[in-house]
């Protein structure tokens, strides 16, 4: 027998606005705008929540978007939608691509914006089978991992109700209409290390007279690699990616300084400080090696915590999913190496729930070399590729993930 939840999730997305949805993701793809800068995106977004009768406030942590929707006694639920795009030149060949040079949303978060206000919409229209509390958020910056905190700080739980529970999702590669669930752990923490390798620049005909840093950057890039192979147990999962090397100006001169950019994945904050603790061991090593004239300066930088389900809320919402998509839709990926900034916004230990939407376009799925899923799963473009491109076909399907897993937390009648 079908719950009340799922009943009422099929019965409020029963008629949803498809053409104008459609258009509107469109529009969104098309006008991409990066971290902090997500002016027009979140005007839309707030233009749309005060149509469907939200109490709307722009601003906040930037350009964050809240609205609110009061619908009697019971629980608040958060929903929260990113709004950032990434800078990277579209290669999809959509007839709706980027307008905006070397700008696209290569991560899906167009597609989550337009989820989350169709859901809004549908939630709204449907105020009659449920109470509680909506607060709907459009989030900025969550690629650079600052915009979850800057609407912390900007007093989003002093001026907003305070959530019992935040829920978001994600699109992801995969084959159109599955649901990824996990309890628990299901996305890793994320950091970024800087090394500025000092020498003593010269001419290119004298390197005698010199301190190398190009030569001693790229030693340092070959041994950080083994500190993942050498310093970490295989129990534990761990990335480190060499993201950015610089050095130089001409060909014939070697510089005084190179600059090496690293991105860390770790899954438990004790792997993290052992690989940040090599890495500065490695680097005062070959620097000391090569006789640099003085030390290198190791920084770091942005990172994002682990995001790890609440276990009762992600039951709730992987159950709604199970009975309104059906069971075999629902899956467990496991703990992913990508990195969120979502756990920002759950303060003093929030409960939430995060999820994804696979989201290929059923041709390119099935011309995807490889034997079985994973294989596939490399082979199509995924989240940041340049050829990123979701299938519009999910857009009703993740309206309606947000929208039952909204009311598996509200009073539904």
């Amino acid at each position: 027998m079908t719950s009340p939840t799922a009943r009422t999730a099929l019965d409020l997305t029963a008629d949803l606005p498809v053409p104008d949805l459609e258009d509107w993701y469109r529009d969104l793809h098309r006008h991409p705008e990066l971290s902090l800068r997500e002016h027009r995106t979140a005007g839309r977004l707030a233009q749309r929540l005060r149509t469907a009768g939200y109490e709307t406030t722009e601003g906040v942590g930037g350009t964050g978007v809240v609205g609110v929707l009061r619908n009697g006694d019971g629980p608040t639920v958060l929903l929260r939608a990113d709004m950032d795009a990434l800078p990277v030149a579209e290669e999809t060949g959509l007839p709706y691509a980027s307008e905006v040079p070397g700008v696209m949303h290569a991560c899906g978060h167009d597609l989550h914006v337009t989820w989350l206000a169709g859901a809004a919409g549908a939630l709204a229209a449907g105020r009659d089978a449920w109470s509680g509390t909506l607060l709907v958020v459009g989030q900025p910056a969550e690629e650079t991992g600052e915009g979850a905190r800057a609407m912390v700080a900007d007093g989003l739980y002093e001026r907003f109700p305070r959530p019992g529970v935040l829920l978001a999702q994600h699109a992801a590669p995969g084959p159109a209409g599955l649901y990824a669930h996990r309890p628990g752990l299901i996305l890793s923490a994320s950091t970024d290390v800087d090394i500025v390798v000092h020498g003593r620049g010269g001419h290119g005909s004298r390197p005698e007279s010199t301190v190398d840093p190009v030569v001693t950057a790229a030693y340092l890039v070959t041994r950080l690699q083994t500190v993942v192979s050498r310093e970490i147990a295989a129990r534990d999962s761990a990335v480190l990616t060499v993201g950015r090397i610089e050095a130089g100006t001409r060909h014939n001169i070697i510089p005084s300084e190179a600059r090496i950019a690293l991105n860390l994945r770790t899954q438990s904050v004790e792997v993290r400080d052992r690989m940040i603790a090599a890495i500065r061991r490695i680097a005062a090593g070959e620097c000391l090696a090569a006789g640099c004239p003085r030390e290198p300066e190791v920084s770091v930088g942005a990172d994002f915590p682990v995001t790890v389900n609440d276990t009762a809320t992600h039951g709730r919402v992987a159950a709604a999913h199970r009975e309104v998509f059906g069971a075999a839709t629902v899956f467990d990926p496991g703990p992913a190496m990508g990195s969120e900034d979502f756990p920002h916004l759950a303060a003093d230990g929030m409960p939430y729930a995060y999820w994804f939407v696979t989201s290929t376009p059923a041709d390119v799925w099935e011309a995807a070399p490889g034997a079985d899923l994973m294989e596939r799963f490399a082979a199509v473009p995924s989240n940041h590729s340049p050829r990123f491109a979701p299938d519009p076909s999910t857009l009703v399907p993740g309206v309606r993930a947000l929208v039952s897993g909204a009311l598996a937390h509200l009073s539904v009648a």
